[in-house]
C-alpha cells in the first residue's frame, strides 16, 4: 500500500462528530499515515488539540485563519505564542491572506499574517497559508521574513507566482479543485512543477473532488488527488506518493512511523 499524508485539513470540524472513528479508519485504510490539521480561531484550538491526541498519525498547528478575523483579537497572537511555547506544534495555521471575500479588512488580515509569520520565524516553525485572491500579497509578506518555510494550500496561483513561492522555500499544495476537468490552469501547472515543491491535501470537510462533488470530503479521499496528479504527470502514482510523502515530512519534521 502506498503511504500518503494529508497535509492540510480541518479533521476537528464538527461534521465529522457523529462517525470521526469510521472516517478515521477509511483513511487508514486507503494508505493516509498522516494527517496535518489546522486550526482557524483561539476558541477552537483546544478542540483541535483533542482530536488530533485521539488518534496516532494526527498532527495539530494552531493559527489565525482570516476567515475568521471578526473572532481574532490582537492579544490573541501573544496567546498564540504561548500556546506554541506550552503545545510544542509542527506547525503555525491556518493563517494568511483571503482578499475574495469583501468584509475581511485588508490591513487587519495583514496584522495578524505578519505576526504569525513573526512567530514561525521565531520558534523555527513553517507556516500553513491561506491565500486567496491574494498570493501577490502573500508573497511580499513572506518576503519580510526571510527564512520562513512553509506552504501556501489550495494553490491556485499562476505559473510565475508558483516559481516566485518555490524561491522562497514555500512548497504548493493541491487538493480537489484539480480533480476537476475544467481546472485548466491549475493541471497545466501540476504537470511541470518541481516534484520536490509538491504536497497532496483534502481540505477536508471542503473543498471534495469531481468524483464527490457536494459530499463532505474526507481524508481518505486523499487517493483521487494523488491519482490526478499521477495522471497529469504520466508517471505511477507511487512516485507521486513517495514524493510528496518526503516533501510534507521534511516540512513539518514528521517522524517516519506515526506517533
Amino acid at each position: 500500500m502506498l503511504t500518503l499524508i494529508d497535509s492540510h485539513n480541518h479533521f476537528d470540524d464538527a461534521g465529522f462528530d457523529e462517525d470521526r472513528d469510521a472516517v478515521y479508519q477509511r483513511a487508514q485504510a486507503a494508505g493516509v499515515a498522516a494527517q496535518v490539521l489546522n486550526a482557524v480561531c483561539v476558541r477552537l484550538w483546544p478542540r483541535l488539540k483533542t482530536v488530533a491526541a485521539a488518534y496516532p498519525g494526527l498532527y495539530p498547528c494552531y493559527g489565525l485563519h482570516p476567515v475568521w478575523l471578526a473572532e481574532h483579537r490582537p492579544e490573541h497572537l501573544d496567546q498564540l505564542a504561548a500556546w506554541i511555547a506550552q503545545e510544542q506544534p509542527i506547525a503555525i495555521g491556518e493563517c494568511g491572506l483571503d482578499f475574495y471575500l469583501p468584509d475581511l479588512n485588508p490591513d487587519a488580515q495583514a496584522e495578524y499574517f505578519a505576526g504569525q509569520l513573526r512567530l514561525a520565524r521565531h520558534h523555527d516553525l513553517p507556516v500553513i497559508i491561506h491565500a486567496r485572491h491574494a498570493v501577490d500579497q502573500v508573497i511580499k509578506q513572506v518576503r519580510r521574513f526571510a527564512g520562513v518555510r512553509g506552504m501556501v494550500h489550495s494553490f491556485s496561483g499562476s505559473e510565475d507566482q508558483a516559481g516566485r513561492l518555490l524561491d522562497l522555500g514555500i512548497l504548493l499544495s493541491f487538493g480537489g479543485p484539480l480533480t476537476y476537468p475544467r481546472a485548466n490552469r491549475l493541471r497545466s501547472l501540476v504537470r511541470y512543477l518541481p516534484l520536490d515543491g509538491l504536497l497532496l491535501e483534502t481540505d477536508a470537510p471542503d473543498q471534495p473532488g469531481s468524483s464527490h462533488r457536494g459530499e463532505r470530503h474526507e481524508p481518505g479521499n486523499l487517493v483521487d488527488v494523488l491519482a490526478c496528479v499521477a495522471e497529469l504527470r504520466d508517471v505511477d502514482p507511487a512516485e507521486i506518493a513517495a514524493a510528496t510523502t518526503a516533501n510534507a515530512r521534511r516540512l513539518f519534521k514528521l517522524p517516519d512511523q506515526p506517533s
